[in-house]
């Protein structure tokens, strides 16, 4: 690789390992922040509460079209600079919070930053990458992003063992963040994909679905997997990040080989087996009572999400360069068309007929997926006319 592709590739992955030490800090305290009583440091919502939340977060993802289209034509470093930036104070300002209200208004904060971000490294990278390694580099940046998570986990933990609350957590992952904000200005200027700003093509809307069927199903795992094991059975803050650190640490072995897997089977059956493994992975959330067994649903359900850097390599195949970052960024929209209604959706479910129906709805989704990814060509077939 010539200097600038290494410079590239070195500042990106430190961006994305700052933002994912944030999240994940966030992600492995939030639920048990959320539910715990006002009396143990808690917000004390329920389930019905929890999805309005991610449902009012999720919007970030559909506005995140509207700001890309009024930053068009600046520097990608810049836009993911600035994203970082939302996203790390918006995250650090849960320190303050004690009412609902303030949650969702702060969680709207974070979230758009964060969604602005989230098409940008892929896009990035496949400017970045070789011909023929795209899955590879796709799944040694989700390595980077893993490892920097266990970091947090192990972080998490000692602060969590050590009796020390839990919203100081949320300063330091707003801090970290302001480190990948930084690190984004540092990436070559000329590395980016040129074009529009926003594409929507028939031609890719096979595409468009899988986001959206992958947009659904993802958001009943976060809006309601984690809160389930919390709420419903109990799990403590403790439990929860031992079980999303041998998520990370699962996440930062396989990775690259999920990438290489992907470029060497094809998008289809990686998609496959994928939604094929949700169908059965929800049914086991809605009727499974045991514990452990629900637990070790929660670790491989996680290290699968992996599998939808599919998506990514897809887009590559069936759009030029100066469309990949505008085709990522209508992907994440049409994720997140879903990732509003589905938690929406959900909260009533939990609250008027249990937890069960929104698994079950979560799994026939899952069934749809398997159906729609099977339309992907094969390998060595035109991905513009599957079969």
């Amino acid at each position: 690789m010539d200097a600038k592709r290494r410079q590239g590739i070195f500042f990106l992955s430190i961006a994305v390992a700052a933002v994912s030490f944030a999240m994940t800090a966030q992600v492995s305290v939030n639920d048990n922040f959320l539910a715990n009583p006002v009396t143990a440091g808690g917000l004390g919502i329920d389930g019905f509460q929890k999805g309005l939340l991610e449902a009012a977060r999720e919007t970030c993802g559909i506005t995140a079209l509207l700001i890309f289209a009024v930053l068009a034509g600046m520097v990608e470093r810049t836009i993911a600079f600035l994203a970082i930036a939302v996203f790390a104070v918006g995250l650090g300002s849960y320190f303050t919070v004690h009412h609902y209200f303030w949650v969702v208004v702060l969680s709207l904060v974070w979230s758009q930053g964060l969604h602005v971000w989230m098409p940008l490294p892929n896009s990035m990278m496949l400017s970045l990458a070789e011909r023929g390694r795209t899955g590879h580099r796709l799944g040694q940046l989700q390595s980077v992003g893993a490892l920097a998570s266990g970091i947090a986990l192990a972080v998490c933990w000692v602060i969590s063992s050590a009796h020390i609350p839990i919203r100081p957590i949320y300063i330091m992952a707003g801090a970290v963040g302001l480190i990948g904000a930084v690190a984004c200005l540092a990436i070559p200027r000329d590395i980016k994909t040129p074009g529009p700003r926003f594409v929507f093509r028939r031609k890719y809307s096979l595409y468009y679905m899988l986001c959206f069927l992958e947009g659904s199903r993802k958001q009943i795992f976060l809006a309601f997997a984690g809160f389930l094991l919390v709420k419903q059975y109990n799990t403590t803050l403790r439990q929860m990040i031992l079980l999303m650190a041998a998520v990370q640490v699962i996440n930062w072995l396989t990775s690259p080989t999920i990438g290489r897997f992907i470029d060497h089977a094809g998008e289809r059956v990686v998609l496959m087996i994928y939604s094929g493994c949700m169908v059965v992975f929800f049914i086991g959330y809605a009727f499974i009572p045991y514990r452990p067994v629900l637990w070790g649903l929660f670790i491989v359900d996680s290290v699968l999400f992996s599998m939808g850097m599919a998506l990514t390599t897809y887009v590559r195949k069936i759009a030029p360069p100066s469309e990949h970052t505008p085709t990522l960024s209508m992907g994440v929209a049409m994720n997140h068309v879903a990732a509003v209604t589905v938690p929406l959706a959900g909260a009533f479910m939990w609250k008027y007929t249990g937890f069960q129906a929104a698994f079950l709805v979560g799994s026939a989704i899952a069934a749809v997926g398997v159906l729609v990814a099977s339309r992907l060509p094969r390998p060595g077939l035109s991905p513009t006319h599957p079969n």
